[in-house]
């Protein structure tokens, strides 16, 4: 695994409607980039906006895994340790990056994205792992 006793989370945005095997190929492409596999992760998190958006919820049911809902104050308390600034997200959710926002949030408060978030096919992804570390 190379992540401990580390939590990782998976923050997800997508375009409406998006289907569950897009989501599913983004969070693949992210996962392989970083050396990790669908197993090490603990849960998916989104945007309250996004939180019954279809291929979001079936990807977390395909994976056996929670999908997260972090409440505004804590997406906008994690968003300031992100490390992207999205024009699109700042106007859609007032977040520089909703999926990266999202996974520092639902990971605590010590959390650290291990990159920046992927774009790939109306998918935004981002890995956070628990700042245990330190």
């Amino acid at each position: 695994m190379g992540v401990g006793e580390a939590m990782m989370v998976a923050g997800l945005g997508c375009t409406q409607n998006t289907r569950a095997m897009a989501v599913l190929a983004t969070l693949d492409a992210v996962l392989e980039a970083q050396g990790f596999a669908r197993d090490d992760l603990a849960m998916l998190a989104t945007v309250p906006a996004k939180k019954d958006e279809p291929g979001l919820v079936e990807a977390a049911e395909i994976l056996g895994i929670p999908l997260a809902v972090p409440d505004d104050t804590q997406l906008k308390a994690a968003d300031s340790r992100g490390l992207t600034r999205s024009e699109a997200s700042l106007a859609a959710t007032g977040l520089g990056s909703a999926s990266e926002a999202a996974a520092l949030a639902a990971c605590g408060t010590q959390a650290r994205l291990l990159a920046p978030r992927l774009v790939q096919d109306g998918v935004t992804c981002a890995l956070a792992v628990s700042g245990d570390d330190e």
